[in-house]
């Protein structure tokens, strides 16, 4: 009797502390870091040109009970200065073993800040800002620290092509198939990171709807690069056909089979993650 006993305590004991490690793991976070077209505004609220981020709707195309979001993105930034303002640094103190980087440069990477391609060149240039001479690499050099870096905290990193701009030749939207549309593919492969080609599905959805079509719903005539709120939404429910796409999409799991109607959807705020300025 005694030793039976022993062995019910034992067996509660041992369930108990399963169930205490169990409830104390905390969900994993999809991490969105980019530019402007990722989160616009400050806090991922659009601005008053009507003008939005598909990161500011993509958490309603997931189980939010069981993955969080959260939109590090911020309108300006290059692969590089998402870096040296320290935004990537404060993704990288949260992240943690299950969690998942979903990245999206280019748009600002086309002058001197960075180095155009997937080499290893260098070039050295004077921060008008710190008054520090900085190492400027290359585009898909940035993309790969991203991946490495993720990886490296046990985290999953997932790099986009840039969305494509409203601009179109021939009938056909303009694809960026052959600078950091490429690079950014190249990096992923290098690095073994999961890649998805979102300017050539956004661009191939534009096509089917056509030049007139698109700009009435997506865009305004003043701008060819950030989408209003319906081209956000659309943006944000074609990286998730992206993810869908690919093999062994690690995030099928949470993705939502029947997410609701886009047009209930609301936008996700999301924290100002710039440094403060030093009090005077």
């Amino acid at each position: 009797m005694k030793k039976y006993r022993l062995y019910l305590s034992i067996a509660l004991i041992g369930l108990c502390c399963s169930f205490v490690i169990y409830s104390a793991q905390p969900k994993p976070t999809i991490y969105l870091i980019g530019d402007s077209t990722v989160r616009h505004g400050v806090n991922g609220n659009g601005d008053e040109g009507g003008r939005w981020g598909w990161g500011s709707f993509i958490y309603n195309l997931f189980d939010t009970t069981k993955i969080a979001v959260e939109n590090h993105a911020l309108g300006g930034t290059s692969s590089r200065s998402f870096v040296t303002l320290n935004l990537w640094s404060k993704v990288l103190a949260k992240l943690k073993p299950g969690d998942f980087v979903i990245m999206q440069f280019g748009h600002n990477d086309n002058g001197r800040g960075t180095v155009k391609g997937n080499g290893e060149d260098t070039i050295h240039l004077l921060n008008p800002r710190t008054k520090e001479v900085e190492v400027i690499h290359s585009f898909g050099w940035n993309m790969r620290k991203y991946i490495k870096e993720t990886k490296e905290k046990g985290a999953t990193p997932i790099v986009c092509s840039l969305v494509p701009r409203n601009k179109w030749t021939n009938g056909k939207v303009n694809r960026d198939n052959h600078a950091h549309g490429e690079w950014a593919k190249q990096a992923a492969e290098q690095e073994g990171a999961f890649f998805i080609d979102l300017n050539t599905i956004i661009a191939n959805h534009y096509d089917l709807l056509g030049q007139d079509k698109v700009l009435a719903t997506y865009f305004t005539s003043a701008d060819p690069v950030h989408t209003i709120e319906a081209g956000a939404k659309m943006s944000a429910t074609l990286v998730v056909q992206g993810l869908k796409g690919l093999k062994n999409d690690p995030l099928k799991k949470y993705i939502l089979k029947n997410p609701a109607d886009m047009s209930a959807w609301k936008y996700q705020p999301s924290a100002d993650y710039r440094d403060k300025p030093a009090a005077k």
